[in-house]
């Protein structure tokens, strides 16, 4: 039995990295797919301008940059596999100022409305996983909105019972 357990837990296991590998996969073909089409395209065009070449680089960059942020994910996660984090204290309000500070490129051309209201929200944990958690959030929020669309960011703490573990033999109220 004790066999049979720790061969399941290694297939799904494996079956877990065979998913994370093939989502990876998917992702970071996008971009590249963006780029090379792009100098495809430029490259068969004797005529392009200089207007349309610089067009097409700054969209090969745009996806390059993708492509970053996502192997630069990639990393903090393998990272966070290998080894365990030091658990520090880190505010989520600072995370997502950061992040919203990043985006706004994106959020400028997408024509973004942003609304934040950033509270102070400590945790304890990964710094690195915990900024990126962050940043991924804002960056899908902004990434996949619509034109002219709006972000809405916010932290904070809801209150006491979320700060501490109930007591042993105490219950916590209801709707915490």
């Amino acid at each position: 039995d004790t066999f049979d357990q720790m061969l399941a837990r290694l297939d799904t296991a494996f079956e877990t990295q065979r998913r994370f590998v093939a989502n990876a996969s998917h992702e970071l073909r996008t971009p590249l797919a963006i780029a090379r089409t792009e100098v495809d395209v430029a490259l068969v065009d004797p005529d392009a301008s200089p207007a349309e070449l610089r067009a097409m680089a700054e969209r090969v960059l745009e996806a390059n940059q993708r492509s970053e942020h996502l192997i630069e994910g990639l990393l903090t996660l393998a990272r966070s596999e290998r080894q365990p984090g030091t658990v520090k204290p880190l505010d989520l309000a600072m995370a997502a100022a950061d992040a919203l500070e990043v985006a706004a490129p994106e959020v400028d051309r997408f024509g973004l409305r942003v609304s934040s209201v950033l509270g102070a929200a400590p945790v304890s944990g990964d710094r690195a996983l915990l900024e990126r958690l962050v940043a991924n959030l804002v960056e899908n929020a902004v990434r996949h909105n619509l034109q002219g669309g709006w972000v809405e960011v916010g932290s904070g703490i809801t209150g006491p019972a979320h700060c501490r573990r109930p007591s042993p033999g105490r219950r916590r109220p209801r709707g915490h």
